[in-house]
């Protein structure tokens, strides 16, 4: 017996054509030649296109990419069983996992419709077709796909927002992003922490976007990219004739962030013979050009980053412990992407789409080994790594799907073995449960079926390895 939702009529099959502005597609799976042209006659407002068995399926898939699959799970070369069927049904997800599939099974097949549902299927209808009952299902599909479609067209035009580029998909980046919208409106002098790659300069554009400053300039400046010697006149700016060259009079950066924002990038490779010059600013908030006598005074907004310990830093008499304070009054540690379990996967994710845009590659996602390959990679390189090998997988995949070949990715393990049995079973349950619950979008009931465990089992492991379950 069909769910209540499904006893009264579907009113919008013309709307979803005009919104289409042509026939939406429907592919039918099934090897019964009288089947399929029922279906055709059945389906006369889609544009129905017909595969018999699981090749001609995915050469159809890959082509037209329909939203919408209705499929037969007795498929030759095994009619009467389900293997084949289910094998098509996974591959279909795997190259079009937004496609809505709704499995047709025999009378009575509930445990293999259960099975369908559990691998991703739609929804499910059991022989004999009632055409009527069928248009229902199909066309309810269709709306579903439809919505989930313009829910991330929708998602896309908001990540063009201060925070634009950051994704915080893991626990740990959540609560950066919640400490930047806290932060930014002030005027607290910042310190961001974090290995190179992480996104620094990203979180620092961040907190001037969301600050009252976000009208003005945002300047930045790398203290290890400059040679010491020019440093001070890039800073402070120069009076003409204060060196050989100096023809002109120059504004440092600090005076070309006047009412905005100075990042101030790998501070912790600072000369010490500028550190005093630095601090004395941040005390007194004016500037002097070098060979010139007049204080400049300065309202700016003072963003710090390095990927050093500036605690063993001070130790070891390199960076000045007064001017750790006064850029430290708010300071934010930036995990690793390595930390970042579950958020790798998104964050790949929405890398791949923006690349495959800009490059006009219609690619739909990664393969199944490319994801095991970006969830169990250490990334040394962090998010600049992720990105560059995304870049690269974009021009060079063949496929619709990015696999591990296209990202570069081996088998091999940079990290050394853990011997600790205790420490591995954690780490690999804990892994495993993230995964699944990224796969399945936080859906506790398919991540217990993908995980091969009951749902109390999975919320056991949830609380005891204190897992966030929102994805």
């Amino acid at each position: 017996m069909l769910p209540r939702q499904y006893d009264r009529p579907w009113p919008n099959r013309e709307i979803i054509s005009a919104v289409t502005e042509q026939q939406p597609k429907l592919l039918v799976v099934e090897d019964d030649p009288g089947l399929q042209s029922q279906l055709r006659w059945c389906f006369s407002e889609y544009e129905v296109l017909v595969a018999e068995d699981r090749a001609s399926a995915l050469a159809q898939l890959r082509r037209h990419e329909p939203p919408v699959v209705l499929q037969d799970l007795g498929l030759p070369p095994d009619p009467e069983g389900v293997s084949e069927g289910l094998m098509t049904l996974e591959e279909v997800l795997a190259l079009a996992p937004a496609t809505k599939v709704i499995v047709v099974t025999g009378h009575g097949d509930q445990e293999n419709a259960v099975r369908a549902v559990g691998l991703g299927a739609y929804d499910f209808y059991q022989k004999p077709v009632d055409t009527d009952t069928l248009q229902l299902l199909v066309d309810r599909a269709y709306q579903i796909y439809e919505l989930e479609q313009e829910n991330q067209r929708l998602l896309r035009q908001q990540s063009a927002s201060p925070l634009d580029g950051i994704v915080a998909a893991s626990e740990k980046m959540l609560s950066v992003c919640r400490i930047i919208e806290k932060v930014a409106p002030t005027s607290a002098t910042t310190l961001l922490l974090g290995e190179s790659g992480t996104g620094k300069e990203l979180l620092a554009r961040a907190l001037h976007s969301l600050s009252p400053r976000a009208g003005e300039g945002f300047v930045a400046i790398n203290c290890a990219a400059i040679p010491e010697n020019l440093l001070e006149s890039e800073l402070f700016g120069y009076e003409r004739g204060a060196f050989t060259g100096a023809l002109k009079q120059t504004p440092g950066k600090v005076e070309m962030a006047d009412q905005g924002t100075l990042f101030l990038d790998e501070i912790g490779d600072m000369p010490m013979s500028l550190q005093a010059k630095l601090l004395r600013f941040l005390q007194e908030r004016v500037v002097e050009r070098v060979g010139g006598r007049e204080e400049i005074p300065v309202d700016v907004r003072v963003v710090c980053a390095t990927n050093k310990d500036l605690q063993t830093e001070i130790q070891q008499g390199r960076f000045r412990e007064d001017l750790y304070y006064r850029i430290s009054e708010i300071t934010i540690q930036i995990p690793p992407l390595r930390e970042r379990e579950g958020g790798r996967l998104i964050l790949a994710r929405t890398l791949l789409t923006k690349y495959a845009a800009q490059h006009g590659r219609p690619l739909k996602g990664y393969t199944k080994d490319a994801q095991a390959a970006i969830q169990g990679y250490a990334w040394p390189g962090n998010v600049r790594e992720l990105e560059n090998k995304i870049k690269g997988a974009v021009i060079m995949a063949e496929g619709k799907q990015v696999n591990a070949v296209d990202l570069g990715l081996g088998d091999e393990d940079t990290d050394g073995p853990n011997l600790n049995l205790r420490e591995v079973r954690k780490d690999a349950e804990t892994r495993a449960v993230s995964r699944a619950l990224v796969y399945s979008s936080g859906n506790i009931s398919q991540a217990a079926k993908l995980l091969g465990i009951t749902r109390p089992t999975l919320y056991d492991l949830i609380e005891k390895y204190g897992i966030s379950t929102e994805r």
